[in-house]
């Protein structure tokens, strides 16, 4: 019907008919048809509303019947995203729900097991029982699946290069540049680094006995003798044959990611950051050589360079495809086609390969890689055919890196391979050697693990360096280095050995011997000297005084690398207090009382906060001392740090200020209100004289007990989160870098120590008697020459005692407990400052000062008395102000409040009534107090000058 228009719906159906449409077949006038097209519409629209009305009574019934139905459960697999390792790990279930607001969390759900797996689990308790019991019958207490490990994070800038059987050059996580050399007598640490333009190093090689360093900037440098005969790096750029200015223009950018010597040991081969094949074939004079890219693809590493056939290199670009480049054939790219597995997972990871000749035959060549799916798969040339063979890999493994064979491996009975799993384990790939024959399906092979060191483990995707036979080194993930060897065979006291014992026939046993690194890496080598001794860093002489010391120099030695095995992982803790389920309860003015004082430039001016939440600041100018009053919105709870002219305050909330001098004025800067910042109660103790680096950063401690990092380096404000030990969260900082670079001694709400390796950010435990509590209070650092690393922390126990932790070369970490200046007096404060190295003033109970000394190597107390005490050490000070003993506000004993130190021989305490008293140093060891100082705040006394700061 032309004209008509029919809506249809679920309910109902109208028609729209045109002018002069006939519906029907009666003879009605045009007046009735009208009247009858008119009841009809009203009652249409009639039907439309009440239908319409119906219809959404319904549907809103329907509505909320489907919202009041509750959430049905269907699965046990739950993900939790973590920020550290940046990927996905599934959770165990229970599971608490938590939200967390300015670091304040709150339970908020929980997500159980389902009910069928409740029934399983339950039927399978006694059977699990049963195992362990078995399990603890066999021996294995301790056996830990890697499976339950998590994936280790990738690192960057580690690399192993041998310049010969007795130097080993490391590039560290820190971007350091350090060498392991053999003197004669024991290996040493010599230091390479860049100049601090350069950045830090990523990598170093050595080609015609030059020696070049590429930088994170992608910039190479070569080392040259200075004008005093000593070594120094200068850039060395790409300089190629340019054509054009465009040419050139671009040969000055070029930034190089990764390099690989030549198997002939005459050229160098480099991929630059956008993908390039440079040659290096000549260094005096340089001659650069730009292959470019593969058509259609890039050059992300070099798999093999001239090592299966003279100049010709193979590749492997970002999405996983090999290529062949030969300057000499035409095209001179050449795309070897994928294996069977074309997934993503079966295309190569960009490493480089490990290249074997003859295992199959005389004429074989075999070329190992990794996939993504972290399989071992090999290239094989035989017959001059090309073939891919895959090797798979251990099961539930997955496989990071390949270790290069050595360039003159003895023709064994079998070939091994050495790699590196994801989850940090050693995996040993035997492939006996049927050179000669083509018995290629007869090939079996054996996967060994050979796990990894105590406490420590191979780093994730970087491969190791196999510097001997039987011999091969490892980068710890922790930043050390690790050494697999045979027993007897290897390790921190082996020289080089001599190939002929290394003829013999192969064990497949090895053991494990972990070698420390420098303080670039926030370890303890020291690093070797130019004085005569054992510590030369040329030729080293053995001590002459008498056999018997020689013998026990090596004995103590091996004591102090067993000593480097104590660190252990927060996880892995045999702890008994780790257990503990109560929590640590702070005294309300703990943060007032332990960041009361700070000190702002020695000698002139020191702050202070008050009980009300007043700063005030101390300051000497023009001969005269008087008190600035430093206002702000919110009352103050204590000063936690000061940087180059910029003191830190937290609130009584719990914010971050930072009060610094803009032009000719004083401002307040909110730290907290900053991206990722939240709220804090401690800082690090003592001021120490950080690096001038664009990673200066002080760190804190949350509300919530955990580590924060908040970069101040070149005023570039960054907070990071460097979260807790596992078992504990923190109480407060021991030290931060000024006893170890890099490094920041803490303890744990349960009274054990540990540390925070800001190079590879992870988390160590000291080894400590289950016996030894430590109080919650914050330390002091002594290291008394920045030329050794020998030094100790000072701590206090649970129970108000001295506790030195001690290390030095040859005894590595020692525990000294001090005890207590006498009986009837514990220490009730943190440890005071140290000076000249032996001297550290401490609070007693009785409201006296003591000081621990040393002398003629034996340690001694000495009771120093408080402001008040006139023996015949104090009775001539004439500048002592008078105490007021008749007023009964007044109190001359020495309150519990950290000290700080004001000049390199004085110290600055806080007395009982609220007062000041200072104490110096005037003979050797003759410490006497020299003047009280009174504060605005006391009610002892008013003798003061006081302004406002502006």
């Amino acid at each position: 019907m032309k004209g008509a228009a029919v809506v249809s719906s679920k309910y109902f159906t109208i028609a729209f008919l045109p002018k002069g449409s006939i519906w029907g077949t009666t003879n009605c006038s045009s007046a009735a048809m009208f009247i009858f097209r008119l009841k009809l519409f009203i009652w249409v629209l009639l039907s439309i509303s009440y239908l319409a009305f119906f219809t959404s009574a319904s549907l809103c019934k329907q509505f909320v019947q489907q919202t009041t139905k509750q959430f049905e459960q269907e699965t046990d697999r739950f993900w939790e995203f973590q920020e550290q390792s940046n990927r996905w790990v599934e959770v165990k279930l229970p599971f608490d729900l938590v939200s967390c607001v300015n670091d304040n969390c709150n339970k908020v759900g929980l997500i159980d097991q389902t009910k069928g797996t409740k029934e399983e689990n339950l039927g399978n308790e006694k059977d699990a029982s049963n195992q362990n019991n078995n399990n603890m019958k066999d021996g294995n207490i301790g056996r830990l699946d890697e499976n339950s490990y998590a994936n280790l994070p990738q690192r960057k800038r580690i690399s192993l290069t041998k310049m010969s059987d007795t130097s080993i050059w490391v590039t560290g996580g820190s971007g350091s540049i350090y060498e392991r050399f053999w003197n004669g007598v024991q290996w040493v640490i010599a230091p390479h680094d860049l100049h601090l333009s350069a950045g830090s190093a990523v990598s170093v090689l050595i080609v015609n006995q030059t020696i070049l360093a590429i930088s994170e900037e992608g910039n190479l440098y070569q080392m040259q003798l200075g004008d005093n005969s000593q070594p120094i790096w200068v850039e060395f750029k790409p300089a190629f044959n340019q054509s054009t200015n465009e040419e050139a223009e671009q040969s000055s950018v070029i930034q190089i990611k990764s390099s690989t010597v030549s198997y002939d040991g005459q050229r160098v081969y480099f991929c630059t950051k956008n993908g390039l094949l440079l040659e290096l074939s000549e260094v005096e004079p340089p001659r650069w050589e730009n292959h470019g890219r593969p058509p259609g693809a890039d050059v992300a590493a070099i798999a093999d360079a001239a090592r299966i056939r003279a100049e010709v290199v193979y590749t492997i670009s970002s999405v996983g495809d090999l290529y062949e480049y030969d300057k000499n054939s035409r095209p001179s790219w050449k795309k070897h086609l994928k294996s069977v597995d074309a997934s993503k997972e079966g295309s190569l990871i960009p490493l480089m390969g490990c290249t074997v000749h003859g295992l199959i035959g005389d004429h074989s060549i075999s070329l190992f890689l990794l996939t993504k799916g972290g399989k071992l798969v090999e290239r094989r040339l035989y017959q001059r055919k090309w073939k891919w063979i895959n090797h798979e890999s251990p099961e539930d493994h997955h496989l990071t890196s390949i270790t290069p064979l050595l360039e003159d491996e003895p023709n064994e009975t079998f070939i091994s391979l050495f790699l590196t799993t994801s989850t940090g384990s050693v995996f040993e790939y035997r492939i006996p050697n049927h050179s000669g024959t083509a018995q290629e399906n007869q090939i079996s092979v054996t996967w060994l693990n050979h796990m990894h060191p105590p406490n420590a483990k191979p780093a994730r995707g970087i491969a190791g360096l196999r510097f001997q036979l039987g011999r091969t080194l490892f980068a710890l993930d922790d930043g050390r280095l690790a050494e697999l060897h045979m027993p007897n065979l290897g390790g921190e006291n082996s020289g080089p050995t001599h190939q002929f014992n290394m003829r013999k026939k192969v064990s497949s046993k090895y053991v494990w011997s972990i070698l420390d690194a420098p303080e670039t890496e926030g370890w303890n080598a020291e690093y070797c000297t130019e004085e005569r001794g054992p510590m030369n860093c040329i030729a080293g002489i053995k001590d002459e005084s008498n056999n018997a010391g020689n013998t026990r120099s090596l004995t103590r030695r091996r004591k102090g690398n067993k000593a480097q095995q104590e660190y252990l992982s927060p996880s892995t803790s045999r702890s008994a207090l780790a257990e503990t389920s109560k929590e640590y309860s702070f005294p309300d003015n703990w943060t007032n009382t332990n960041f009361r004082l700070r000190m702002m430039q020695a000698g002139v001016s020191f702050f202070m906060v008050t009980d009300e939440g007043l700063t005030f600041e101390y300051l000497y100018t023009e001969n005269v001392w008087l008190w600035l009053r430093h206002d702000h919105s919110t009352p103050m709870r204590g000063s936690l740090g000061n940087y180059n002219g910029s003191l830190f305050f937290v609130d009584i909330y719990g914010t971050l200020l930072i009060r610094e001098r803009s032009g000719n004025d004083l401002a307040w800067i909110n730290c907290t209100a900053m991206r990722k910042g939240t709220q804090v109660t401690a800082g690090p103790p003592w001021d120490g004289k950080l690096k001038v680096t664009a990673e200066d950063a002080l760190f804190f401690v949350s509300k919530s007990g955990r580590l924060l990092q908040f970069t101040v380096a070149l005023r570039k404000f960054k907070w990071k989160y460097c979260r807790n030990p596992p078992e504990t969260k923190l109480a407060c900082i021991i030290d931060q870098e000024i006893f170890r670079e890099n490094i920041v001694f803490v303890v744990g709400r349960n009274g054990r120590l540990y540390q925070y390796n800001k190079v590879t950010e992870l988390w160590h435990e000291h080894h400590q008697s289950q016996h030894l509590v430590l109080s919650r209070l914050p330390g002091t650092a002594i290291r008394p020459s920045f030329f050794s690393l020998t030094g100790s922390l000072f701590m206090l126990s649970e129970d108000g005692g001295l506790v030195e932790y001690h290390w030095n070369a040859w005894d590595g970490w020692i525990w000294v407990e001090h005890g207590t200046p006498c009986k009837d007096v514990n220490l009730v404060a943190p440890p005071g400052p140290f000076f000249k190295g032996n001297q550290l003033l401490l609070i007693g109970s009785d409201g006296n000062v003591y000081l621990r000394y040393m002398d003629q190597l034996t340690w001694r107390w000495k009771n120093c008395g408080s402001p008040h005490d006139r023996d015949k050490d104090t009775e001539d000070q004439t500048k002592m102000e008078n105490p007021n003993y008749s007023n009964g506000n007044c109190d001359p004993k020495v309150a519990s409040t950290r000290p700080i130190p004001l000049s390199e021989n004085s110290a600055i305490f806080e007395l009982r009534d609220g007062r000041l008293a200072e104490i110096r140093e005037v003979q050797d060891k003759q410490w006497v107090w020299i003047r009280i100082i009174g504060t605005p705040t006391s009610t002892c006394t008013a003798s003061y000058w006081i302004a406002l700061a502006s």
